[in-house]
This record gives structure tokens, sequence and C-alpha cells, in this order.
């Protein structure tokens, strides 16, 4: 299983607890009796939540925020660490330098370098272009057709490799909005469960709002983590179209230069001998027939000449 699924099903399992756990607003205990004047007096008790201390926002603990975003933070990580990578790895002066095309177009169609020395310059340069190209030399003084699927393979794999990891991104846009959505089933079905467990709890707004609150949270931390992981999903796509389109085309000018004309594919063949006169049987009796001279017919018997 790949690391960024394993990572994102970690972040679903972590989910869970944090929810389930109980929170001072939506777990809060049933209010007792009118404490005395002695209570009043009393110091306040400090506040509950996960890790304790007094509310920070919305009636969570600074505690409970951060167990509750924990899943979303990792998520947001995991999407930020590819987003930069791919953007390092398809700059389009890595996948096509400039220079090395250029000068290397010049030499091939010139027809002052040779194969060998062709393979070894794509082989020293490693960029994406160049390893395309090298499938390309590799079949060189070959017919159009045969070096056209030679640089169809070796471009295939540039592709895959430009792509790589562009689905992690798409796999954090899609999982984040489902957790978000899951937490906030999970956190609704816990805050009525406590509303019709308690005693007169029907009549306790603060304690339906705060359950409310703590569920739509996680909808808002997938959807903020989303939203970013996906506009940067389709901006890296649309980059690796325009790189592909821009190596096809370098890979057709490559292809017309080491390519063998089709004319020049075999020899000129001999002109084809004629085929032989049939032969015609001679009489059964091996003798040639005698040709009757001109004129000369034999008549019917008994009619005069």
């Amino acid at each position: 299983m790949p690391l960024a699924a394993r990572l994102l099903i970690a972040c679903g399992l972590a989910l869970a607890p944090a929810l389930l756990s109980p929170g001072p607003a939506l777990f809060a205990q049933e209010a007792g009796p009118a404490p005395g004047p002695a209570a009043a007096e009393a110091p306040a008790a400090p506040g509950g939540g996960l890790f304790g201390g007094e509310p920070w926002l919305m009636g969570l603990t600074l505690g409970d925020l951060l167990v509750i975003a924990a899943p979303f933070l990792v998520a947001s990580l995991i999407a930020l660490w590819f987003g930069v990578e791919r953007l390092v790895v398809l700059r389009p002066g890595r996948v096509i330098p400039k220079e090395f095309v250029s000068r290397f177009l010049n030499l091939v169609e010139s027809g002052r370098i040779s194969p060998e020395e062709a393979r070894e310059i794509c082989e020293e340069n490693g960029s994406p272009v160049a390893e395309v190209f090298r499938h390309a030399v590799k079949k060189s003084g070959r017919p159009a057709m045969e070096v056209e699927q030679a640089v169809i393979d070796g471009g295939a794999r540039q592709v895959s490799h430009l792509r790589k990891h562009l689905r992690v991104l798409n796999a954090v846009a899609t999982v984040s909005p489902l957790m978000g959505l899951l937490g906030t089933v999970i956190g609704m079905i816990l805050a009525f469960a406590k509303i019709a467990g308690g005693e007169g709890a029907m009549g306790d707004a603060d304690q339906l709002a705060a359950g409310i609150v703590t569920a739509l949270l996680t909808t808002a931390l997938g959807l903020t983590v989303a939203i970013p992981a996906l506009t940067l999903y389709f901006y890296l796509s649309g980059r690796v179209e325009s790189l592909v389109m821009r190596m096809d085309e370098l890979a057709e000018r490559i292809v017309e230069a080491v390519a063998r004309e089709e004319d020049e594919a075999a020899p000129d063949a001999p002109a084809p001998k004629p085929p032989p006169a049939p032969h015609r049987p001679g009489p059964p009796n091996g003798r040639s027939p005698v040709k009757a001279a001109p004129g000369l017919t034999r008549q019917p018997a008994g009619k005069d000449v």
C-alpha cells in the first residue's frame, strides 16, 4: 500500500477517538441544585475537556482543538510536501532544457554527430526530453514507423514519471472532505444522544449549540484542506499536459532526422523476367504436322476438282 494511503488511513483512525472523547461543551454534566452561599464562595472548578483548561474557542479547549484538527493537519502536510516536490520537478527548464534541445537537434539534423555520440549526450543530460531522444537515437537508420514506436514507448514512461505523486494530491482533496463529513455525523449523533439522555436537557440550548459547533468544525477543516489541494492538483496536471505537448513536437523533429526514408528502405530491385512461354504438346506419333500449301485443299470424294 502506498505511503500516502497509509497516512490518510491513519488520519481517519485518529479522528474517531477525538470525536468520541468527552469534551467540555458536548458532554457537560447536568447542573445540580442551586448552590448555597458557601458553595458560591468556593473557587471555580477547572475547566473540563480532553486536556483540561478553560474554553479557548467556541467552547472548546486548546487541547480539544488540537486533537480534532490533528488528522487534517497531517493531510495538509502531505499535500504541501508533494505539492512543493512536484512544483520543483515539473519546472519547464528541468523537463525540457532549451540549450540542450537546440544544440542536440542542430547536431543531429546536420549529421555532425554519430548515433553513439548522440546516445551518450542524452544519457549525460538525463532530462525527460533527453530520455525520449535517446530512444529515438537507438533506432537511428531504421524506418520511420519503427523509430516512432520507440519514441512512443519511451515517452509513455516519461509521462508516467511526470504524473508521479499527483494522485496523492487528488487523494488528499478527495478524502479530507469525507473525513470532515464523518466527523460531523459522529458529532451530531453524540450531541443529540447526550441531550436525549439528560434530564431537562431539551431546554439547554447552549449544550446543543456547542455540540453542533464541534461537529461542523470537522467539515470546515476538511474543506480547508481539500480546496487548496484540489487547486494545486489541477494546476500541476495542466503543466504536465503542456510539457507533454512540447515534448511531442520535439519528438517529431528527431524522428524525421534519424529515420530512414521509405525510398531508401530497400535497394532498387532488378526488372522481373518475363514468364516462360507455355508448352504446347505435339502430335501423338511424334511427327510434326505438315502445313498444306496455300490454295491446295483436299476435296471430298465424288466431287470434281
